[in-house]
């Protein structure tokens, strides 16, 4: 039986990219501006997946209106909270069982970030009959994530949740795949974690001490979780590398002095004046206004930005950002509707701001 259904994650709280998740669902910030779960759905269609599954925080109308019902990528998605609060991965998946039924299926944590396929990966689970099939990668910082063990013969015995003392530099990279019903059956007998969670790593100990058949199959390309805002910034500039000419359309005005090198998109709408200099790697969006600027490489503008003055580069701009003095930025995440100004009036006596929680300035 293929694999046509899928469940990935919408949800959570992304507090370590505070203050910019306070009001934006880390899942739609955008990598090379395409928010973030477009390219874990594009992923799933690619690999054949016909009905998705996303899971929602309570009250979430954001991701629905963003995504839609799937008609864009000629596939079905619905949506779902995860009732009773977070508890844990393992239970945003038994959430779904409803929708899964007694069918194999894919589960990807959508802000998890590949630059290959995960096609390979659906079809070894296909030919090798697995229950469960998880695909590895080498990190440097195997304790922040799941972490197999293997044996003498490189067979995987168990797999460990965030382990002090990691025993090898494989981390459980967000991508699984699973038989019919073998993960209800597994979370019907596994308990609680010390920290109150239902762990996705408790399912897969159980799976391999149970003579389940749980595979692996490592993800060679690059891969990142995305959870600080320097991963966002690499996961953007690796994704704009991976484009490819055709992906950097001109649809905008942009005036004959303007200095372009490389690859560099405008939307439709945005006009780039005389005395402005992009090196690309470089998307800006619909309706924008760079004057006098500098722009690239690794930089994304969201629709409705206007960059007058700045030099910019290896940072993601969100929409309707006004940025206009003359300073220079760079490995910078600027969230929606930010105004960075010159006060030029008059010579003021300070800095005025108006900054969240959790924010930081760097002067």
């Amino acid at each position: 039986m293929r694999i046509r259904k899928a469940i990935l994650t919408g949800g959570g709280r992304a507090t370590r990219l505070y203050p910019i998740t306070t009001t934006t669902n880390k899942h739609l910030l955008p990598l090379a501006n395409k928010p973030m779960i477009f390219h874990a759905i594009e992923k799933a269609v690619e690999a054949g997946i016909d009905e998705i599954f996303i899971n929602v925080n309570p009250g979430e109308t954001d991701l629905q209106k963003y995504i839609g019902d799937g008609g864009h990528w000629n596939i079905k998605i619905k949506f779902y909270e995860q009732r009773g609060g977070p508890q844990g991965i393992a239970h945003v998946v038994k959430e779904a069982q409803d929708f899964i039924g007694n069918e194999p299926f894919l589960f990807y944590l959508s802000d998890n970030i590949i630059l290959g396929g995960i096609k390979d990966t659906v079809d070894e689970f296909n030919q090798g009959k697995y229950d469960c099939l998880l695909a590895l990668a080498e990190v440097p910082d195997p304790q922040r994530f799941g972490v197999p063990l293997f044996n003498e013969n490189k067979e995987l015995i168990d797999v460990l949740e965030k382990p002090a003392n990691p025993p090898n530099n494989f981390a459980v990279a967000g991508i699984y795949l699973y038989g019919p019903k073998v993960f209800f059956k597994a979370f019907d007998n596994i308990a609680r974690s010390a920290r109150g969670e239902y762990e996705i790593s408790s399912i897969h100990s159980y799976l391999l001490k149970n003579n389940h058949k749980v595979g692996y199959k490592e993800i060679t390309g690059w891969w990142k979780d995305t959870g600080l805002a320097g991963d966002l910034l690499v996961a953007n500039k690796l994704l704009l590398d991976k484009l490819g000419a055709p992906d950097f359309p001109n649809h905008g005005a942009v005036d004959p002095g303007t200095q372009i090198i490389g690859k560099v998109r405008v939307g439709i709408g945005s006009r780039v004046a005389k005395g402005v200099k992009i090196v690309g790697p470089v998307i800006i969006a619909e309706n924008c206004i760079l004057e006098n600027c500098e722009v690239g490489p690794y930089v994304t503008v969201g629709q409705g930005t206007e960059i007058k003055q700045a030099k910019i580069n290896n940072s993601i701009i969100l929409e309707n950002c006004e940025i206009n003095c003359d300073i220079k930025i760079t490995g910078s995440l600027i969230g929606k509707g930010v105004k960075i100004i010159k006060k030029h009036h008059q010579e003021a006596e300070g800095h005025r701001m108006v900054v969240g929680d959790k924010t930081v300035i760097e002067i």
